[in-house]
C-alpha cells in the first residue's frame, strides 16, 4: 500500500474547534506491538503533533488491538501509513523537515543537551532491534534518552512520551532551535 493522505479515522472533525498543532512528525519504524502504537497515538494527541507516520509492520487503522490502548485517540491524530520507512523519511526530507532518530548508540547526542529543530521528525524503532540501521543512517541526527539504571533502554511507547515532552519543553523554554 502506498502513502495515504492524513486523516482522522472517521471523527466528526467538522464539529470540533480547530486545533493548533506542534510541528512534530513522529515516525514508527516497524513497531511490532499494536498496543505500543495505540499508546503512541494517545501521546501524539496529548502533544497535538502534526502527524503520526506508521511504517512497515507498525499497526495502523483499522486494527482491533489499536482501539484498546488508543482509546479513540486515532480519531484525532493525523496519520499516514507507509509500507517502507525509507519512503516516509524521503517524504519528510523533501519537505525540509530534519529527521532525528531516537536510539541508543555511542554517537548519539544526549537528549538533555540537544537543541531540537523546529519543525522536526522523530523516528522510533522496533522494540527489540531499534531503528533499522539503513533508516538510522538516513537520519540527520541521532539522540539518546539518558539512562541512569542498569538497563540501557525503556519501553518504546514510554520513550516516545519522554522525547515528545522534551521537544515541547525545549521549545517552550526557548532552548536554541539549532543543533549543538
Amino acid at each position: 500500500m502506498a502513502e495515504l493522505e492524513p486523516h482522522y479515522a472517521g471523527a466528526p472533525l467538522d464539529t470540533l474547534e480547530p486545533l493548533a498543532r506542534h510541528a512534530i512528525h513522529a515516525v514508527a519504524d516497524n513497531i511490532r506491538s499494536a498496543y505500543n502504537v495505540g499508546s503512541f497515538s494517545r501521546t501524539a494527541d496529548a502533544c497535538a503533533i502534526e502527524c503520526l507516520h506508521l511504517c512497515g509492520m507498525s499497526a495502523h487503522p483499522p486494527h482491533v488491538k489499536l482501539q484498546k490502548t488508543a482509546l479513540g485517540a486515532l480519531d484525532y491524530v493525523p496519520w499516514k501509513y507507509y509500507e517502507r520507512t525509507k519512503d516516509c523519511i524521503a517524504a519528510l526530507k523533501a519537505e525540509r523537515i530534519p529527521v532525528v532518530g531516537i536510539e541508543v548508540t555511542d554517537q548519539a547526542a544526549d537528549m538533555l543537551d540537544f537543541a531540537w529543530p523546529a519543525p522536526v521528525a522523530v523516528i522510533f524503532g522496533n522494540e527489540v532491534n531499534g531503528i533499522h540501521p539503513d533508516n538510522l543512517a538516513r537520519c540527520d541526527h541521532v539522540v539518546r534518552i539518558p539512562m541512569y539504571g542498569y538497563k540501557n533502554s525503556m519501553n518504546v511507547a514510554t520513550a516516545f512520551g519522554v522525547a515528545l515532552y522534551d521537544i515541547l519543553a525545549s521549545w517552550h523554554t526557548n532552548r536554541s532551535t539549532t543543533t549543538p
